[in-house]
């Protein structure tokens, strides 16, 4: 009771302030509401009290567009049961069931249907999914069932995200290309962008890439790892990291990190990465980390320079 009337309450209201643009529409306020009149239904003795699409729509057709439709309604109710219960006993089921058929049939919204199926593919099969489920197993399992769908669909967005590698346009601005084997920012630079937060089941998925990006094409002497997107790490994703940083070491490969959230970072230097990484290991934007590339480039360039001279 409690799931379906959260949800079914909630849908419903959600969906007439949009289709009358109430900006200023609180969803926790109407469940407060919605608490304060079943608290009241308690200690009453009365149903429980629900959000109904269906009384709803009625009401919306009628005109209804206050608080005095509930309470016209309330007395109306309170008439009939006085006076007109007896001839109401007989009211067909089949006739009350035709009712809210009509009703119900008016909520579906084929053309949105239509218009998701035709931009978002996984969430139209996640609709119809849920739909049949309401249709065939009722409307508990069917909430089960749209909940589950779609988080399995965040799953697998979150398991395989979009992930790029940040290249300099020609008028100086950072866009992302394709991972592919042997990408560049520019030469001995790779600056890679992963799409979402890191975590136990996406992992494989950073170390791939790195190894794809650094196993192929010019030597790679630094790698800089864009962590706009990222805003949760995990311990197992920690224990990933830091066994990447050792490979890269091993292949004289720097591993640093730019674009770090607060919280992030503090998770990173809790788990020993930021520490490990060495001091600098953290810039602000993908452009003080290509700066700071350059900068140690020239460096090492002039120092070998000058130990030549020396010889």
């Amino acid at each position: 009771m409690f799931v379906v009337i959260l949800a079914q309450s909630a849908a419903t209201s959600r969906a007439f302030a949009v289709k009358y643009d109430e900006e200023a529409f609180s969803e926790n306020t109407d469940l407060v509401g919605l608490g304060a009149a079943n608290a009241a239904a308690a200690f009453s003795g009365t149903f429980v009290v629900n959000g109904s699409p269906t009384k709803t729509e009625v009401v919306d057709n009628a005109g209804g567009r206050s608080q005095l439709a509930q309470l016209t309604t309330a007395a109306v109710v309170l008439a009939v049961l006085v006076l007109l219960t007896g001839p109401l006993a007989y009211l067909p089921e089949a006739a009350l069931a035709a009712v809210v058929f009509l009703i119900a049939a008016g909520l579906i919204k084929v053309s949105d249907m239509r218009r998701i199926l035709a931009t978002r593919r996984r969430e139209s099969i996640v609709a119809l999914l849920t739909a049949a489920a309401v249709v065939v197993l009722g409307v508990e399992y069917g909430l089960v069932l749209a909940v589950v769908a779609s988080i399995v669909d965040h799953l697998r967005h979150s398991y395989s995200p979009l992930n790029s590698v940040l290249v300099k346009s020609p008028a100086g601005h950072w866009r992302p290309i394709p991972v592919t084997p042997g990408a560049r920012t520019e030469d001995g630079l790779v600056i890679y962008r992963f799409g979402t937060s890191l975590y136990f089941a996406n992992t494989p998925k950073l170390v791939d890439d790195v190894m794809a990006l650094i196993g192929h094409g010019s030597p790679v002497r630094w790698l800089v790892v864009d962590c706009t997107a990222i805003e949760d790490i995990d311990y197992t994703a920690s224990v990933v990291i830091a066994r990447l940083d050792e490979q890269l070491q091993q292949r004289h490969v720097r591993l640093a990190l730019s674009t770090v959230l607060g919280p992030v970072q503090k998770q990173l230097d809790s788990y020993g990465i930021g520490p490990a990484l060495g001091p600098g290991c953290y810039y602000g934007t993908p452009t003080e980390a290509l700066d700071a590339f350059h900068a140690a480039e020239k460096a090492a360039g002039g120092a070998t320079t000058r130990g030549g001279e020396g010889a």
